[in-house]
């Protein structure tokens, strides 16, 4: 699969959401939404907050000139003996002239709560009983306001000032239609300045909307260009943190497309150098024997023999081929069961003796403390099996290979151990590699086909787990397996 396909299958889904679900319109959309938000919401919560405060103030100062008015119109009362004798032309001038002032009424009450004035005219000589009139009579000044049919009622004691006693109580009620009428002069000005303010900020969000999102065009363009083929050169947009940050990670996984790319070739190169060749073998020497009429029996046997052994040789590559593919699954085929890991690994042991006895090695089992954790038997012993066939394989004669189990509360660990030839250096980044062979000659000696390492690491991390190499050229090699006791799903 090329590089080009290979980033088609990764960002399908990332096509699907940015191109299909039309990611960029959301986006632009959000943006401008935000920006249409922070500009008009403020200028609304301003409107509102500077009319309820004008209403406020101006209600205020309204009450206090009134109530400034009504002491200096109550202390005329009192002067002129009004409460008894409500003929007073001034006093009846004063009245109907701050009245007409503002556009109110006036009631002027004495202590039996008689109305003896109203300047309506209407509820002259009747009772008036109030909870106001009455704290009034206490000597307190009452004022209220009714925003909702706009008006301020304020109710003053009319004070004897040699005595203090509390003769009467004027009560006005005063239209506050001149204020609604400011606030609705106010609030539309206000308004008409909100909608150019709207106008202005729907027009800068559009546009700010467009500038910042050119940057993520350009990335969607760049990823359009690889996928189509056009382009492989890495992305590079820093306008934003943002964009920098997904170009980064974009590049990244091109890096690693590649990687795998070129893995994957070499790969395909390597099966197919790989089966050919017991193939190739196995072709000369049947063309030998038919091409010659009388060939030996002793000939004929050993040619018979090579060709079987190429034909097992083949059969282990696909054999390994194919285990490889399995590990190479999901993990939903994992078959997870509670196991007793150092009986599991002693049976492996056993199982392996027979190739050590060929060679005189020995083989040791040392078992820490007993480990019991959740694994997929199958996949693991497979590991295990590969790990001590290789230390076996790769040893030297009458050497030894030591199998160590050891856990903790959350991992268990198995060490395999050998005397062998062990790995260089500079090969030990690579021996996990599918077909890769340090010593190639020798390994195909042994029958060794480059899969058992991979398919090792395969069952590892399909555990969740890690495999390490530690190895002295010469001296021989420890692998390492970690994995944790309890399955993670």
């Amino acid at each position: 699969m090329s590089i080009r396909n290979g980033v088609s299958v990764i960002f399908s889904r990332v096509k699907q959401r940015i191109i299909k679900s039309r990611l960029v319109r959301s986006l632009r959309f959000r943006i401008f939404l935000i920006i249409c938000l922070v500009g008009i919401i403020p200028g609304i919560i301003l409107h509102t907050a500077i009319l309820q405060n004008y209403e406020k103030r101006a209600v205020s100062v309204k009450t206090a000139e009134i109530q400034n008015q009504c002491k200096i119109l109550a202390n005329h009362l009192v002067t002129y003996n009004y409460l008894t004798d409500t003929t007073s032309e001034v006093v009846n001038s004063e009245l109907e002239q701050i009245s007409n002032l503002y556009d109110g009424r006036v009631l002027i009450i004495d202590q039996d709560l008689k109305i003896v004035k109203d300047t309506y005219s209407i509820s002259q000589d009747k009772t008036m009983i109030s909870e106001d009139v009455v704290k009034c009579f206490q000597k307190e000044n009452i004022s209220k306001y009714d925003n909702t049919n706009h008006y301020i009622e304020i109710a003053t004691p009319i004070t004897d000032r040699t005595s203090g006693e509390v003769l009467g109580v004027m009560l006005i009620s005063v239209s506050t239609d001149s204020i609604v009428d400011s606030m609705a002069i106010l609030g539309r000005k206000a308004i008409i300045l909100e909608f150019a303010m709207a106008v202005l900020i729907f027009t800068l969000a559009y546009f700010l909307s467009l500038m910042l999102l050119k940057p993520f065009k350009r990335i969607i363009s760049s990823i359009n260009e690889i996928k189509e083929g056009f382009a492989e050169e890495k992305i590079y947009v820093p306008e934003y943190i943002e964009t920098e940050a997904i170009s980064e990670a974009f590049n990244q996984m091109l890096v690693r497309m590649k990687a795998v790319d070129d893995s994957r070739n070499e790969f395909v190169s390597n099966v197919s150098h790989e089966l050919k060749t017991p193939i190739t073998s196995i072709k000369v020497l049947a063309d030998s024997l038919v091409s010659n009429e009388d060939v030996p029996i002793e000939l004929y046997r050993e040619f018979m023999a090579d060709i079987v052994e190429e034909i097992n040789r083949e059969d282990k590559i696909i054999s390994d081929l194919l285990a490889l593919v399995r590990m190479d699954k999901t993990v939903a085929d994992m078959n997870i069961a509670q196991a007793d890991i150092n009986a599991l690994v002693e049976q492996i042991l056993k199982r392996l003796c027979p190739i050590a006895r060929k060679r005189n090695i020995e083989l040791v089992l040392e078992s820490i403390r007993p480990v019991n954790a959740e694994i997929d038997e199958v996949k693991f012993t497979l590991a295990i099996s590969n790990l001590v066939e290789n230390a076996i394989k790769y040893n030297v004669e009458n050497g030894w290979v030591k199998v160590t189990v050891d856990a903790d509360h959350q991992f268990f660990t198995v060490e395999i151990a050998d005397s062998g030839i062990g790995i260089p250096k500079e090969a030990q980044g690579h021996i996990f590699e599918r077909f890769y062979r340090v010593d190639k000659s020798h390994s195909r000696e042994i029958g060794g086909t480059g899969l058992g390492l991979a398919i090792t690491r395969s069952a590892v991390l399909m555990h969740r787990g890690a495999i390490k190499v530690k190895s002295l050229e010469g001296e021989g090699t420890v692998f390492i397996v970690k994995i944790p006791r309890s399955y993670i799903a």
